[in-house]
């Protein structure tokens, strides 16, 4: 079994069937299933792509991103999802890192193509605007490679903490592993309907909003309206969404509306970051009868760890248990589990563990301890199995739910002239969840233009990863072997924010 022959079977027994709402269209099992078919084809017989091979996908939240995923699949190729947000610079790096030759992309994203094909002249591009042009029989076609549970499906790039993107390999068998976990524990039958407002590059999206509904005969509620809350409102509503996964920002904003407005909501999780309980105590006011759980996972771990029981009890503050077929502990620095309440690292052991880092098998054997993935995060684990979250070992941020690393950040910062240290730390945002501050100081002589300097970042990284403000300081806090304290630095910006 692999990701594509279960979507097909998945497809064939549904062709009739709703699979993606879309505004006021809706497209059919059948249609979806023709069109990946299509694409497939059009990878091998076109663009000469052999199984294992690596295809990018640079494509916004659109219908067609789904045929382009599963295709690449049913062609035997590797599916490289690529961040929309990203600039020039980034993308260059991972499509050298990956190995991609053929990139799945659409128009809007033509500026940023057009630098892509002057760096890199042999990148083979195809706009998914033209997959009605496909046609989309392919009955009498050649059959197409097939692949095994241990293959390689997916890499998907996170940030890292040396300044450059990691490629997590995830096979077929861990992403189909998960879907099955998320099945069991959410009680997913097929007439379930999932909201998709995230961007489907997004582990989380892919997972639980393409992967699990897709695969288990229910529908995607494709969500267009996202700048507006009231049109958003009213696709969930008229298109009868029964399951939201989201951030904890989306479910504070729920909170708020009219109480004259029902949603159909049967459950709504939260991921992609932590959930605060004020904002699960707001909608749980607003919403008593839609349980919302908060739920744990990461990239490297297909994505979902632990979850809030669907039937309860569910704590807030807390990560829940981990999800069928898959172990979690608390590990101290020798690898000993740590007893109940002792801090320690959330390790992660079972099927839905990634194969490892694409071509860094240094970063690999950093990540893994035995068969234990290290997360990176601190817990503990209370007497009731329940896991809580209380510190992130990585230094990592998180706005809008995408992981950042200061580190990358700052390797930016010190480009710019007159930086002669820099470094990055969160800040609560109602808004994003958190977001980046950049603390530097500078070479003597020589004074700081915040708004070049801001300018300067947007131009070599995403905007959610670019800090808002930038503050100047005589010295950074260093420790005796040098290393900047940002213990320190969190402590002086939160003095500034009371102040």
């Amino acid at each position: 079994m692999n990701l594509a022959s279960a979507f097909t079977a998945s497809a064939a027994a549904s062709l009739e069937k709703p699979a993606v709402h879309w505004g006021e269209s809706t497209v059919l099992y059948g249609k979806l299933l023709g069109e990946t078919q299509a694409v497939a084809h059009l990878l091998k017989d076109t663009f000469g792509v052999e199984p294992g091979a690596r295809v990018g996908l640079l494509i916004r939240n659109r219908p067609e991103f789904i045929p382009a995923f599963f295709g690449v699949l049913m062609a035997g190729a590797v599916v490289v999802p690529f961040n929309t947000f990203l600039k020039a610079d980034e993308i260059t790096f991972i499509i050298n890192d990956a190995g991609v030759d053929v990139l799945l992309t659409e128009q809007a994203m033509e500026e940023t193509l057009a630098v892509l094909r002057d760096r890199l002249p042999d990148l083979q591009t195809w706009n998914v605007e033209h997959l009605e042009d496909l046609g989309h029989d392919r009955t009498g076609a050649a059959p197409l490679a097939t692949r095994t549970a241990g293959d390689l499906a997916v890499i998907v790039y996170t940030s890292g903490t040396t300044g450059h993107p990691k490629g997590a390999m995830l096979t077929h068998g861990n992403l189909l592993h998960n879907v099955e976990s998320c099945r069991r524990v959410l009680h997913i039958v097929d007439h379930d309907r999932f909201v998709l407002l995230l961007p489907m590059f997004h582990s989380f999206m892919l997972t639980v909003c393409i992967l699990l509904p897709l695969l288990t005969g229910g529908s995607i509620v494709l969500v267009r309206g996202l700048t507006q809350q009231k049109a958003m409102l009213q696709e969930i509503i008229s298109n009868r969404g029964s399951i939201l996964p989201a951030m904890a920002s989306l479910f504070r904003a729920l909170s708020g509306i009219p109480p004259e407005v029902q949603l159909p909501l049967r459950l709504c999780i939260s991921g992609a970051g932590p959930l605060p309980g004020e904002i699960l105590r707001m909608f749980n006011e607003r919403f008593p009868e839609v349980p919302l759980i908060e739920g744990y996972g990461l990239s490297e771990a297909s994505p979902v760890v632990t979850i809030n029981p669907v039937e309860g009890p569910w704590k807030a503050g807390s990560i829940g248990v981990p999800i069928h077929g898959v172990e979690v502990s608390v590990q101290g620095e020798d690898g000993i589990c740590l007893a109940v309440g002792e801090e320690g690292e959330i390790c992660v052991r079972g099927g839905n563990v990634m194969a490892g880092y694409w071509n860094n098998p240094t970063a690999t054997a950093t990540a893994m301890r035995e068969d234990w993935l290290l997360t990176g995060d601190i817990g503990k684990l209370d007497a009731e199995g329940y896991f809580y979250i209380t510190d992130r070992k990585k230094d990592m941020l998180k706005p809008n739910g995408m992981n950042v690393y200061p580190r990358e950040i700052e390797e930016v910062l010190y480009k710019f002239p007159g930086i002669r240290e820099a470094a990055v730390i969160g800040e609560p945002c109602d808004r994003r969840g958190e977001r980046a501050v950049a603390y530097v100081s500078l070479d003597q002589g020589t004074t700081l233009d915040e708004r070049a300097l801001i300018d300067f970042l947007k131009s070599h990284l995403a905007d959610y990863k670019v800090p808002r403000r930038a503050f100047v300081l005589p010295t950074l806090p260093r420790n005796a072997t040098g290393k900047i304290l940002k213990t320190e630095l969190r402590k002086l910006h939160a003095a500034k924010q009371e102040a």
